[in-house]
């Protein structure tokens, strides 16, 4: 129970401040969708999609290769973070040149070759190019910081990002146009650069807030050695890149949809359905944000606990239990839907339907995210590769036939429909190569019943918020009729 409580502790951290630095950064959503028309939102939705699949190629996978192999090499852990670092600042290097030479040709492109744009778009790309490459640079020593345990470094740092990022949005947004109009100190100044509602002020906003962030790393950049150990390199290498091409798939299938959406639809209202789908896509924020405090807590965790005895016993119990809450955060999400939508401008309200299959979609990622583990502990990362693949498949070829049609919902049925292939591909392979006892009825049970009351709450009785929470309390309630016996024996463990 201790290593239970160990790992509760650090999800605790990590989730405490995701939660925070997210909740911040959710305040800018309804700026933006009351700032910014859809249109405008959507080359902010569909510019971070980009961003979004090249993180993934900049990372290279080196993330849970830096995990895996220092916890596998315990005697070259120094030579475990210089590879990591040389490996990923060699890409990152390369990107920011290439990025920067082609940055119009690429602004022309992306911009669908709307002529009044491309000036701004050229200046919207040179930002990114930076953005990324600083981002980049900064993924091993944050991963450093993990593996150390240093939750609490790691979460400041990360609240300081996002809370630069929201400080100089509102300044562009808010204070400066303040300044100019009641004539302030500096105003003359402002007025000759400053534009009224251009989004390129975001993209500034989280320029500032990565170096920042680079700034506040500075300790962990001293201890990298630019020493190349080229026999462990390839060792790495090996494990790394099909976590590259799993990585590089699953961002597909999480941000593919935006791009292709700007694609297929007409010109005439692309961006505007970008905008739309981008919007109440935030919604379903609330239950990403629970998944990524697990993942942060989760990924040291269980490379370090994999020698121990009863390590696939608290691999079990860790998902029955994650389980528990994504299923009791899915309907209440959906049960409270009728508030959480009032954090975006009512002309986005019309995407509210997409709501329940995204959320859902994210259930089955963070079962997903979980069950991986088996995957990375036997150093079978091809598969994680495949099943990747698959989802990305699905992705692609559905979109492509469902968004002409059916335009950002036919994104959401899809964004669903991978994520489930992806779950139940992964816990069938597992159960072959790394078998762990998971508790399949009750994970059932609980995620059938939580999508019963979901489709009770909003389509049946149309998003009343007093049935859908009277649905809530009792799921709930069964659950802990269900649980309350196991619930006692690991709190008798902990005592």
């Amino acid at each position: 129970m201790s290593v239970l409580k160990k790992f509760i502790g650090q999800t605790a951290v990590y989730g405490l401040s995701t939660v925070l630095s997210r909740l911040f950064n959710f305040i800018l959503t309804p700026l933006f969708t009351s700032v910014y028309v859809p249109s405008v939102y959507g080359i902010f939705t569909k510019l971070y999609s980009y961003a979004s699949l090249i993180n993934a190629v900049l990372a290279f996978g080196m993330e849970s290769t830096f995990f895996r192999y220092l916890n596998k090499h315990e005697d070259k852990k120094q030579e475990v973070y210089n590879n990591s670092f040389i490996c990923i600042a060699f890409i990152a290097v390369l990107f920011l040149i290439t990025g920067s030479v082609f940055a119009n040709s690429i602004a022309g492109w992306i911009n669908n070759g709307i002529k009044l744009q491309v000036s701004d778009y050229q200046q919207y790309i040179r930002f990114f190019v930076w953005i990324l490459f600083i981002d980049a640079i900064c993924v091993i020593p944050f991963a450093k910081i993990r593996a150390d345990e240093k939750a609490f470094k790691y979460s400041l740092i990360k609240f300081l990002n996002i809370g630069s990022f929201v400080g100089f949005n509102l300044i562009f947004i808010y204070v400066v146009p303040v300044i100019i109009s009641h004539q302030l100190p500096l105003a003359g100044w402002c007025a000759s650069w400053y534009r009224s509602g251009w989004v390129g002020y975001v993209f500034i906003s989280n320029l500032i807030a990565s170096i920042i962030t680079l700034a506040m790393l500075l300790p962990e950049f001293l201890q990298i050695r630019l020493k190349f150990d080229k026999e462990l390199f390839f060792k790495m290498l090996s494990y790394s890149w099909p976590i590259l091409v799993a990585n590089l798939s699953f961002i597909v299938n999480e941000n593919l949809d935006k791009i292709v959406l700007s694609q297929l639809l007409p010109k005439s209202i692309a961006d505007a359905q970008v905008g739309i789908y981008g919007a109440v896509c935030k919604i379903a924020i609330f239950l990403s944000i629970f998944i990524t405090a697990f993942r942060l807590g989760a990924e040291p965790f269980f490379f370090s606990h994999a020698k121990h005895a009863n390590a696939r016993n608290t691999y079990a119990t860790i998902l029955h239990y994650f389980v528990i809450a994504l299923s009791v955060l899915f309907v209440a999400l959906v049960a409270n839907i009728e508030i959480l939508k009032h954090f975006i401008n009512s002309h986005y309200w019309i995407g509210l339907p997409a709501v329940p299959y995204l959320l859902f979609g994210y259930v089955c990622l963070g079962i997903y995210m979980n069950l991986s583990i088996w995957y990375r502990l036997s150093d079978q990362t091809k598969f994680g590769l495949y099943i990747s693949m698959v989802g990305a498949v699905i992705t692609i070829v559905f979109n492509v036939i469902l968004i002409p049609k059916y335009s950002y919902m036919g994104s959401a049925w899809v964004s669903m429909l991978a994520y489930f292939v992806m779950m139940v591909i992964s816990y069938i392979l597992g159960q072959k190569y790394y078998p762990i006892p998971y508790k399949l009825n009750r994970i059932l049970l609980y995620l059938v019943t939580s999508l019963v009351m979901v489709v009770l709450s909003f389509w049946v009785f149309h998003r009343n918020i007093y049935i859908g929470n009277g649905l809530l309390l009792l799921f709930f309630a069964g659950i802990f009729v269900i649980e309350k016996d196991e619930v006692k024996v690991l709190l008798a463990r902990g005592k």
